[in-house]
């Protein structure tokens, strides 16, 4: 077994880019999700050693001090971090020419030949769903005989090994958990609207909703939703609280469509109950009211659920598969019920005008989930937005963030600009949070909470501060 390194390498300050993150940028406040996508190889490679360092502060003279003792190092990489992630693999080469070095990520995954031949200092790439890549490498196994890889053979020529299954036995999938007990500071990362300190990790993957601009299901977890069973879940959560006590106060399932299957997540859910542990997941926006309320009887607090839009047209035209009555009925039972909601918005996606961005201002007021996050439409490589763009020519000579890691719009339309679509995220940000049925809930949480009156403060001072970044790059366009 070859010593390894899982490294998710220093980026911009505040970036959460290469881990775990949806949509890869600088937020509005400071953000860390967990970098599972690393962990999960990382568990099945016994003796390696998972580093997060954007959420640990840590430099990449720090990151070299610890690479020299390593044989290989596997970082996790995405399309706006690429080029920032590969100066890193090269101060790690520079400093051992024999440290092998490999990327994971959607990115790659999509793109490997043109990867490899760009970037010399990369050894190999894992395309698709790689953890059992990773581990087949660590072993030691001759890259031809490695399925789902590509790499740079002995006279420098790419080879491409044949695509690797999806991993439909997910019970048989070790804990991420003992891995971030062991490698991670779970007190460096901060989510918004989840408690702090929180742990989110996955249960299973892939997608059955076609939605053209999601990043995940069409690079590397597929449309079939494969999941661990309640039991297994039940067992790994008893782990978490052996591991972790009451330190964490909130756990997320991450998984894309934790929801879809009613009857298993209700499952999970009494044991969550039993277990006495708070939670939260993501869902779609048609979840029916008995659903919810079972849910909510048994621990949950939050839901995470994309809205995208408040124009039907535009979520028809991204095959969102919600319709907006039925988004408002299910946001109405979430009020009725107690259970809080953080909705996502983006603007920029294909059929967008000014009139539409502003029926998504009225739709996010009208609604009124406890917080939002508002992105720009972000068309990565292996989706079909992208490709739309590259057929109507929709991209700017824009990339997806900006030199300080703030998300640009690298998208426009006859219609509309991208400074129009950039400035339309701070409209909406300030006419959803600057009314009083916004600021009130937020305001009797600092109340209640002295731990939440410190963060809020800080978040308020951090949200200001990127209106003011927004607001100065309009007027320069202007």
């Amino acid at each position: 077994m070859k010593k390894t390194l899982f490294l998710s390498p220093p980026s911009f300050d505040g970036f959460d880019g290469g881990a775990g993150a949806r949509y890869q940028a600088k937020r509005e406040i400071t953000s860390f999700w967990y970098p599972t996508w690393l962990a999960q190889p990382a568990a099945l490679v016994p003796g390696s050693k998972l580093i997060d360092a954007p959420p640990h502060n840590q430099s990449v003279e720090d990151i070299l001090k610890i690479a020299k003792d390593y044989e290989l190092v596997i970082m996790h990489t995405s399309t706006p971090s690429l080029t920032n992630d590969v100066k890193c693999a090269e101060a790690i080469k520079a400093q051992n020419p024999q440290t092998q070095i490999g990327f994971i990520g959607a990115h790659v995954a999509v793109l490997p030949e043109q990867t490899l031949k760009e970037n010399s200092i990369i050894d190999f790439v894992c395309r698709n769903e790689f953890d059992y890549t990773c581990k087949d490498i660590a072993e030691g196994k001759p890259f031809q005989e490695i399925k789902g890889l590509s790499y740079r053979d002995q006279q420098g020529n790419i080879q491409h090994t044949p695509e690797r299954e999806l991993i439909h036995d997910w019970d048989s999938m070790p804990s991420v958990l003992p891995v971030y007990d062991r490698d991670l500071d779970i007190n460096k990362y901060f989510i918004g609207y989840l408690l702090h300190p929180y742990i989110s990790f996955y249960t299973g993957r892939g997608c059955p909703a076609k939605c053209s601009f999601c990043l995940w299901p069409q690079t590397i977890g597929g449309h079939q939703y494969r999941a661990k069973s309640p039991e297994a879940v039940a067992r790994e959560m008893e782990e978490a609280k052996s591991l972790f006590g009451d330190k964490v106060r909130e756990y997320m399932f991450d998984d894309d469509t934790f929801t879809i299957d009613k009857q298993r997540a209700i499952a999970i859910s009494e044991h969550l109950k039993r277990l006495k542990l708070t939670w939260s997941c993501n869902a779609r926006a048609n979840l029916d009211y008995d659903t919810l309320k079972q849910l909510k009887n048994n621990g949950l607090r939050l839901l995470l659920v994309g809205f995208e839009s408040g124009n039907q047209q535009i979520l028809d035209g991204i095959r969102k598969g919600i319709k907006l009555e039925v988004a408002k009925k299910f946001m109405e039972n979430c009020h009725k019920l107690g259970i809080k909601v953080h909705g996502t918005f983006i603007l920029g996606l294909p059929d967008e005008t000014q009139e539409t961005i502003d029926e998504t201002i009225r739709f996010a007021c009208e609604i009124n989930p406890h917080t939002i996050q508002v992105s720009i439409a972000a068309p990565y490589p292996g989706t079909e937005l992208y490709q739309q763009a590259l057929i109507n020519n929709w991209f700017t000579d824009k990339n997806l963030v900006a030199n300080s890691g703030i998300q640009l719009s690298p998208l426009e339309y006859p219609n509309l600009s991208s400074a129009q679509i950039e400035a339309g995220i701070e409209r909406l940000y300030r006419s959803f949070y600057f009314r009083p049925r916004a600021i009130i809930p937020i305001v009797q949480e600092m109340i209640t909470d002295a731990q939440m009156l410190r963060r809020r403060l800080r978040e308020g001072k951090e949200f200001f501060a990127y209106l003011k970044e927004r607001q100065s790059r309009t007027l320069v366009k202007a």
